[in-house]
């Protein structure tokens, strides 16, 4: 651009060097630009989570295990299973906790409450034998969070946990496995790992759906969370996967049926019907 003040020098100011009669509002907006940029700097997993202390019911040692700052993490949205997606970060990775000096690992919705009797059946069949080197990465992989996971369900059949309790984690560790399948799908991968953690997750809902089904006549409601309707809709769509569509009919019908049932429960077991439906 040219100098629009050249031709000022008859009122004696020569050099006036202002090409822009906005200046200022440009120099504005470019701060501003830069601002917002350094704001929308890419939020990453590290950001996202903390360092939290734990006391172990069984043990009484203390430890830290990595939660998820919830106030920060934006839900994207769910899977038909009701896995939730969250931006930047696979929450489902921090769910479990385990006890690095004697092994006792849990959901950290169950991970307060256990018996003198339950704690005793881990000191025997688990610490016992338990050796574990805690990974000193700043977030958890898919393979850490399995780990724990995996100790977590052997927790429950070890301690002899309500079915519900185990049901959820088989669906927590299936979620896992997915979570890990599609990270892997993002880069170069062979496809028979793919498929074998394909697999592993269908066995894990086939679990979680046998021990959901055995909790639903016996334990009380809200269960994991869910109200009755969540999980009869949950039981119809890990039939679906799992292949046993009658089961799933079944459970659809119930939903659509229930009285008391909110909105956007039915809504799914409306898209569930229609997805039964086409595969005929």
């Amino acid at each position: 651009m040219s100098n629009i003040f050249s031709g000022l020098e008859s009122f004696g100011l020569k050099d006036v060097e202002i090409k822009d009669v906005f200046q200022e509002n440009t120099q504005k907006r470019e701060a501003r630009s830069q601002a917002e940029q350094s704001q929308k700097k890419e939020v990453t997993e590290e950001d996202l989570i903390f360092d939290k202390s734990y006391t172990c019911p069984v043990c009484d040692y203390e430890f830290k295990s990595k939660m998820v700052r919830t106030g920060k993490v934006r839900l994207a949205g769910a899977d038909s299973d009701l896995r939730p997606r969250y931006i930047g970060v696979d929450s489902l990775k921090y769910d479990a906790i385990l006890c690095p000096k004697c092994g006792y690992a849990a959901l950290n919705r169950y991970f307060n409450f256990i018996m003198s009797s339950q704690a005793r059946n881990i000191r025997e069949k688990i610490s016992a034998n338990f050796e574990y080197k805690p990974s000193d990465e700043k977030v958890y992989s898919y393979d850490d969070a399995i780990g724990k996971h995996k100790m977590a369900l052997l927790n429950t059949v070890v301690k002899n946990g309500k079915s519900s309790e185990r049901a959820y984690t088989c669906l927590k560790l299936a979620w896992l496995y997915r979570g890990k399948r599609e990270q892997l799908m993002q880069g170069e991968y062979k496809k028979e790992e793919v498929t074998q953690l394909a697999k592993e997750e269908r066995e894990l809902l086939a679990n979680a759906y046998e021990g959901f089904e055995a909790a639903f006549g016996k334990e009380d409601f809200p269960m994991c969370g869910m109200d009755q309707h969540t999980m009869m809709y949950l039981l119809a769509e890990l039939a679906r996967r799992i292949g046993r569509e009658e089961d799933a009919k079944r459970y659809v019908s119930k939903v659509l049926v229930a009285r008391d049932a909110q909105q956007r429960i039915k809504n799914k077991a409306i898209e569930l019907k229609e997805k039964l439906q086409k595969h005929h």
